[in-house]
């Protein structure tokens, strides 16, 4: 399909950019040392998590109410949370009314956030096409203007200026990156990355969990199950727009397991010192879980967005740390005499590692009458260390069943 022929034109981005210059934050495009020794590929990061609402999806938010005449009753929109922060955000900046229709399950802090930033919010429906139905209605009864998250052309042309600036900063990057969830920011991107380099690779990522574009772009049913860290690009249903860019300009969309978009975030964290959600975190997911596809090239990865919420951060941290074996379960049987477990801690100073939980166990499970069992949960310097542990315990005369990964 041309580019004549397709919902928007890379003009249509130039003109994206004219229209927010000001009111968009440019965000910094940098190359990452480490990620690059540790993929095997040169990683530039664009940093969309400086945004306002630490989120791209502004961009297209702002060129959409920018458009709307100045007699507009209201907006609505349905999202998941990054969505609404960007129109709230800039509908409130430009003195539009705006309501938010979320799906029940959104993390607390978009909800709290959004309505932060003026928004009315109606919590409906237990995904984003129940959101979004919902939210149809109410812009029929209100008569409000609905903004569609991504299968809209100036939503789409507005993400695209995400693509323009990687490129105008890093001319020579041969590969990008991008999370898909409906399509808006790839098509976007491949948009106007397309027209500036015909030869770039246009590389899409979606989770297992929810892997409705590259079902539609293979034609065959991959059935995710829908559980997903990564909310923001839990989409079941693709745009009919944006379905067209990915199938003319995307060159593959590739998907990962859930545990690597965790592993991403802790990886992106300890190593460039912020945070990045689950689809923020999903384009070095990629890169890391196909190396294949990537070792050798000068990749532009886009950190979407930083809208994670408190527990689940917390959570990938532990079990981030689980994998590498900083944390460590084990269940230790011993008999139930005096001194045992002193001797048990006397061990675990002595090799150096730390104990973060404890339990000491009597009354269940199957041990002789003679015998207890505790589970410590320890800390050490990596999976080396804690074997050191285990082994030490053993050469005490204790047994040791050691669960080393989550």
């Amino acid at each position: 399909m041309s580019e004549q022929l397709l919902p928007i034109s890379a003009a249509d981005v130039y003109e994206a950019e004219k229209a927010i210059k000001g009111a968009i934050k440019r965000t910094p495009m940098e190359k990452s040392q480490t990620l690059s020794q540790i993929t095997g590929a040169e990683c530039w990061l664009k940093f969309e998590i400086f945004q306002f609402t630490a989120a791209y999806k502004e961009r297209g938010a702002l060129n959409k109410l920018l458009s709307l005449p100045k007699n507009t009753r209201g907006v609505i929109a349905a999202s998941a949370g990054n969505h609404a922060q960007g129109i709230s955000y800039h509908a409130g900046r430009l003195g539009i009314p705006a309501t938010i229709v979320m799906p029940e399950g959104t993390p607390f802090n978009k909800v709290k956030r959004t309505e932060e930033l003026g928004a009315r919010v109606v919590l409906t429906g237990a995904n984003f096409e129940e959101a979004t139905k919902a939210a149809y209605a109410l812009a029929d009864k209100e008569n409000l203007t609905f903004i569609h998250p991504f299968d809209d052309p100036l939503v789409m042309a507005g993400q695209g200026t995400v693509g323009l600036e990687m490129l105008e900063d890093v001319p020579d990057l041969d590969t990008l990156v991008v999370p898909i969830g409906g399509g808006g920011l790839i098509s976007g991107i491949a948009t106007i990355a397309k027209h500036i380099n015909p030869n770039i690779r246009i590389v899409g990522v979606q989770t297992e969990a929810f892997p409705a574009m590259k079902e539609t772009f293979e034609g065959k049913a991959l059935r995710g199950n829908n559980i997903s860290i990564a909310e923001g690009i839990a989409v079941n249903k693709p745009g009919e727009r944006t379905r067209d860019v990915v199938k003319s300009l995307v060159d593959a969309i590739v998907t990962v397991p859930e545990r690597h978009i965790e592993a991403a975030i802790v990886t992106i964290m300890e190593i460039e010192k912020v945070v990045v959600e689950g689809a923020g975190g999903i384009g070095l997911a990629a890169v890391m879980h196909h190396p294949e596809l990537f070792k050798g090239h000068k990749v532009g990865i886009v950190l979407s967005g930083g809208n994670i919420d408190s527990r689940l951060l917390a959570s990938a941290i532990m079990r981030g740390m689980a994998r590498d074996g900083r944390l460590a379960r084990l269940r230790i049987t011993m008999m139930d005499q005096p001194g045992a477990l002193a001797k048990v801690t006397d061990v675990v100073a002595r090799v150096g590692t730390n104990i973060i939980e404890m339990r000491h166990q009597r009354e269940f499970g199957a041990l002789s009458l003679k015998q207890t069992e505790m589970e410590l949960v320890i800390e050490a310097k990596d999976r080396d260390h804690a074997q050191s542990l285990v082994d030490a315990l053993e050469e005490a005369g204790f047994k040791v069943d050691f669960a080393k990964t989550v």
